[in-house]
């Protein structure tokens, strides 16, 4: 049952992007009731749009979402594993989508086009709030400790064999022989100027020398676990195959990656309207460690549990709603 709403939200996602005209969403696919979060009468039967990216974390964060506000008494549309971040944004924009969790960087750098982060969460939370609603309409709230930022990994075998470290090394090794420094990298990572492009400017890599394959996230981890296909990976800092598999985060010595918390997105509108969606969600972002959410995606992709189960099983595991 589950399988069959996570497909039929990614149809309908996909039919969001195509057409822009797509007015609803799925159903919540598991059924919660109230817990510490209750209903609330003035969100009863407010309809909500829930949408998410589409990789494992993104869909638990957007299914913790759906699940605190049913318990709040709305009536929730399922938009959850939308392709690709600009898709969720222009959504957003245009009013088919309420409320999704985001990332400050994303925000920063993708969506508000500056090529410089700021280098603490908090400055870089700020930031991102304040241009954003000035230039959009969009407000971030409710900003998780929890930090996805990109990074490379490499085998702990890898490691032992090459000496790398950090970045700086990477980039050495890459110059001085490209074949010991093959790395691979997801679609968005290779394009992203907060990805590839942008750390071999900072890290001056000759990237007509390094050898990069492109592939789908996903097959990052293992082929890196493996070293065969390539040495070297781009990663989710909090993705749970990391430790899983036993990979080895390469220090941003330089400090490229942006931070990546994650933060509540809504437009203005919406915020006016429904001020009591933030309050609901706070005390849930609060409690959205590295650690936390580390542990959520290892369920999903290493013990092959579904997202929506585990979202809904840490809700009701820290009070927020109960399982019927």
């Amino acid at each position: 049952m589950t399988r069959a709403w996570r497909a039929l939200a990614l149809g309908l996602g996909l039919a969001l992007v195509a057409a822009c005209g797509l007015q609803s969403g799925g159903a919540v696919p598991l059924r919660v009731g109230p817990g510490s979060i209750r209903p609330i009468p003035a969100l009863n039967g407010v309809p909500v749009t829930v949408g998410s990216k589409d990789f494992t974390e993104q869909n638990i964060l957007g299914y913790l979402i759906e699940f605190a506000l049913t318990a709040a008494g709305a009536e929730v549309r399922d938009l959850t594993n939308i392709q690709g971040s600009n898709s969720v944004r222009d959504a957003q924009l245009h009013g088919q989508i309420d409320l999704a969790y985001d990332y400050t960087g994303t925000g920063w750098i993708n969506y508000l086009g500056n090529e410089t982060p700021v280098p603490d969460e908090i400055g870089q939370f700020e930031a991102v709030r304040d241009a954003d609603l000035a230039a959009h309409g969009m407000v971030w709230t409710a900003m998780a400790p929890m930090n996805n930022t990109y990074a490379l990994v490499m085998s702990a075998r890898t490691a032992q064999e090459t000496g790398v470290r950090t970045l700086s090394d990477y980039a050495g090794l890459a110059a001085a022989d490209p074949a010991a420094a093959a790395i691979c990298v997801g679609t968005e990572f290779n394009v992203r100027q907060d990805g590839f492009p942008g750390l071999a400017r900072k890290y001056e890599i000759d990237t007509g020398k390094v050898r990069k394959q492109i592939v789908q996230d996903a097959v990052v981890y293992q082929a890196t676990a493996d070293g065969r296909q390539c040495r070297f990976g781009s990663v989710a800092a909090t993705d749970g195959r990391i430790p899983a598999l036993n990979l080895v985060l390469l220090q941003d010595d330089r400090g490229f990656f942006p931070k990546y918390n994650a933060a509540l997105v809504m437009r203005e509108s919406f915020a006016d309207e429904h001020p009591e969606v933030i309050a609901v969600m706070t005390p849930i972002s609060q409690r959205l460690t590295n650690e936390t959410i580390t542990e959520l995606n290892r369920q999903v992709d290493v013990d092959g549990r579904e997202p929506a189960e585990v979202a809904r099983d840490w809700m009701v595991a820290q009070g927020f709603v109960t399982a019927r």
